[in-house]
């Protein structure tokens, strides 16, 4: 007996549709990015319409769908669909404000504070002791750390580069100088206590993270009170994330990690347009 991948006579592959939630406008948006990048290298020619692409494209960030299935069910090779899924999101990530720029447009908006958290991204387990690093103790996973800024009412503006999991929030910190741009635009920031050091200015902090209880020292009744009002004003950047993970292709990164970076910022671009419309 041979094994052959050859169908049957008179039939096909089964092909099921899926209903996308999100917006026409983002799909329209999506579609018109592609087609001035397809002007701009001059290409005129794709197996498919740029609309259609994007729809591809959005379906796999979306469901995360298998890009073997979306090319069977689109009658192109997975390679294709790879290529398309690289090409938007390298063109999406483009538009992501950097952290500088996305600091002032705060202020010029009359904004005094912003919020910001460190959160791990899942991603496959890899043999080899280089992922050693991505295993964070706190979740007890391997990950990417990413940290990111929201606005006060919960809407993201900016996230950082993708770092091993098992780095801290204040180390990320530092790395991309949080504390130097929110001085330089006069802001200030909320954080959790995973922040606590990183502003050592008593008298005029810029970061406020709250107190924290030892063994020695139990928190005073006022103490308990300002981490409650700090935790409601927090409370917004925990919305942020969840928009931003509502695209199943973070529920467990199988890309590569050089990636990530770049797919996390191209879907904060999307998740912007989601909310905003």
């Amino acid at each position: 007996m041979t094994n052959t991948e050859k169908l049957a006579e008179e039939t096909c592959p089964p092909v099921y549709q899926c209903r996308l939630p999100l917006s026409t406008s983002t799909v329209n948006y999506l579609a018109e990015l592609l087609r001035r990048h397809l002007k701009v290298i001059r290409s005129r020619w794709r197996i498919l319409p740029p609309g259609k692409i994007a729809v591809i494209v959005l379906a796999v960030l979306r469901h995360d769908q298998r890009l073997a299935d979306m090319a069977g069910g689109n009658n192109v090779s997975e390679s294709t669909v790879r290529r398309w899924r690289d090409e938007l999101i390298g063109l999406l990530a483009a538009q992501a404000p950097r952290l500088d720029r996305a600091l002032k447009k705060v202020a010029r908006q009359g904004g005094e504070v912003v919020l910001i958290d460190g959160t791990l991204v899942r991603t496959q387990r890899r043999t080899g002791k280089a992922d050693r690093r991505n295993y964070s103790g706190k979740h007890r996973s391997h990950g990417l750390h990413f940290l990111a800024m929201t606005d006060e009412k919960g809407r993201l503006i900016w996230i950082s580069a993708a770092r091993p999991g098992r780095t801290h929030d204040n180390t990320a910190a530092r790395h991309d100088h949080i504390l130097a741009h929110l001085r330089a635009v006069g802001l200030g920031a909320l954080a959790d206590l995973g922040f606590r050091g990183l502003d050592n200015d008593i008298r005029d902090p810029v970061i406020v993270t709250g107190y924290i209880a030892t063994r020695t020292h139990k928190l005073t009744p006022g103490q308990k009170e300002a981490n409650r009002v700090l935790a409601i004003g927090r409370a917004p950047v925990e919305h942020g994330f969840a928009h931003l993970k509502n695209w199943r292709v973070l529920t467990k990164l199988r890309t590569d990690p050089a990636r990530a970076t770049r797919l996390l910022r191209a879907l904060l671009v999307l998740t912007n347009l989601e909310i905003n419309r």
